[in-house]
């Protein structure tokens, strides 16, 4: 559903004392919602052909050096790109293969409207491809070593036209686009970098709601920088106009009803235990309605809470946990605690991994294990089936609904930590090897670290990490940068 529909709603959708509209309808079989918008790329073939001129050298290598040979080359990429389109699972919108084989018409790639170039930079000279790669802030260069016919630029691509580094503050190189934008022949390697870099675009302008503000912890510039640098847009909304519209919800006897039947449904998912309250349940799905009210009326796709563990609850008799999964088992991006130093990374790994992400407490570790928990977690984690859970308290106030959820053992998990709101991140990957019931927050599991797991204890901050199923380290990597990001990855 598009934010404009969305949108379209405004403040009236419950139309006082009516049901929940469609939007708003709890369904637990309707496949995760897809964020974001297609990355809109153009693929370039440049090249430009010789003269043949006698007892002189009169071209450079490659296999491309006739009319027909440019004919067949664009006709090579065209078939490769239309297998590129069916096999991505992530937005994505690869135009028509535009020739070029001049300076102006290079020139001219920056008025063009796409976000990302797909250079295939066959032949040509070194200001026709500094002109290419300087058209738009994203740019991509493929060349040919065994796929087709060779290209020169297999040869002559160098850090004179290319950044090196990992991240703003240590690039070096004269280029505007880094080597880890060259892609040599294969095809899945360009298709993880469209992926991540339609992350990038997507994470950039998110329209976030900050139910009772924004904070960061250990940093309190956290939400300046999540603007600044992630280009986030986040919408401040006060508890006293929220407190009002709960105590409506809660008296109108529509919703209510709702909100029995979404229960019922909810507790009849399979592997779901219920072991508290009932009516915690229910009211985390009045709850439900109330923050995909503030969602719709405001345009957004992304939602977290402030003071969930204190302010929220004699407001709505329940926690915000359970309430967050079920946004979060949509498709929408939800998160707790309202910290913006861990958020964008939530974001950027909601994007490029199209599946939920869960936000938790770090902990020390120690002999390759760390415990991740808190106690909101999405069950739909893999994008598609609802994980195990009990339904239980909220650990620290043992009240309301929170779901314990039970993760495989065996599951390869990619874990980012911020250095706070620095302009550095680490990133790893790890295994589940149990789902305890320690007295900490309620979803927790014993991860074995992969790599070089002693370096996280240099990496120790009390702070949030944010988790997601399966290994995107490389993407992460790639993105992360993209937003002048240093990334450290520790099992590299």
């Amino acid at each position: 559903m598009s934010v404009t529909m969305l949108g379209a709603l405004g403040t009236g959708a419950f139309g006082g004392m009516g049901r929940a509209s469609e939007l708003q309808q709890w369904d637990p079989d309707k496949p995760l919602r897809r964020l974001g918008r297609p990355l809109r790329v153009q693929p370039v073939l440049m090249y430009k052909l010789p003269t043949p001129r006698p007892q002189t050298s009169w071209k450079s290598w490659g296999g491309v050096q006739t009319e027909n040979a440019v004919g067949e080359e664009a006709g090579r990429v065209t078939r490769e790109l239309d297998q590129l389109q069916k096999r991505a699972d992530f937005p994505l919108n690869i135009l028509p293969l535009v020739r070029l084989n001049t300076e102006d018409a290079a020139g001219a790639l920056g008025r063009m409207d796409h976000d990302l170039t797909l250079l295939y930079a066959c032949t040509g000279g070194g200001n026709m491809l500094r002109a290419c790669l300087s058209a738009k802030p994203d740019t991509i260069v493929f060349v040919r070593h065994r796929s087709g016919p060779v290209y020169y630029w297999y040869e002559a691509l160098s850090t004179a036209y290319l950044k090196t580094g990992n991240g703003a503050a240590n690039d070096t190189g004269s280029g505007s686009v880094h080597v880890d934008d060259v892609v040599v022949d294969d095809g899945d390697e360009l298709l993880w970098r469209l992926r991540a870099v339609a992350a990038v675009h997507n994470t950039r302008g998110t329209r976030i709601v900050a139910l009772g503000g924004a904070w960061g912890k250990y940093a309190p510039d956290a939400p300046e920088v999540a603007k600044r640098r992630f280009g986030i847009e986040i919408i401040d909304v006060g508890y006293e106009d929220f407190e009002r519209r709960i105590w409506e919800l809660r008296n109108n006897s529509a919703v209510l009803s709702d909100a029995e039947r979404w229960t019922r449904r909810y507790l009849a998912l399979p592997r779901t235990r219920l072991e508290t309250d009932r009516r915690f349940v229910v009211n985390s799905f009045v709850l439900y309605l109330a923050f995909k009210e503030l969602l719709e009326k405001h345009s957004a796709t992304a939602f977290t809470v402030k003071s969930c563990m204190g302010t929220i609850i004699p407001m709505s008799e329940t926690t915000a946990c359970l309430t967050l999964e079920l946004l979060n088992d949509e498709g929408l991006a939800a998160f707790c605690e309202s910290d913006f130093v861990i958020i964008p990374a939530g974001l950027l790994l909601r994007h490029l991994s199209g599946k939920p992400v869960f936000l938790h407490n770090s902990t020390f570790p120690h002999k390759g294990m760390v415990t991740c928990a808190h106690c909101t977690c999405p069950r739909r984690l893999d994008g598609r089936k609802y994980e195990p859970a009990r339904i239980v308290t909220h650990y620290e106030s043992d009240y309301g609904a929170a779901p314990k959820v039970e993760m495989p053992i065996g599951k390869v998990l990619t874990f980012i930590d911020p250095q706070y709101s620095t302009a550095r991140w680490v990133g790893f990957t790890g295994k589940v090897r149990a789902n305890p019931a320690y007295e900490i927050c309620r979803s927790q599991q014993d991860v074995e670290i992969e790599g070089h797991w002693r370096r996280l204890i240099n990496e120790v901050r009390d702070s949030h990490w944010v988790a997601v199923y399966g290994n995107c380290l490389r993407e992460a990597g790639y993105a992360a940068r993209k937003f002048g990001i240093e990334f450290d990855g520790c099992d590299a």
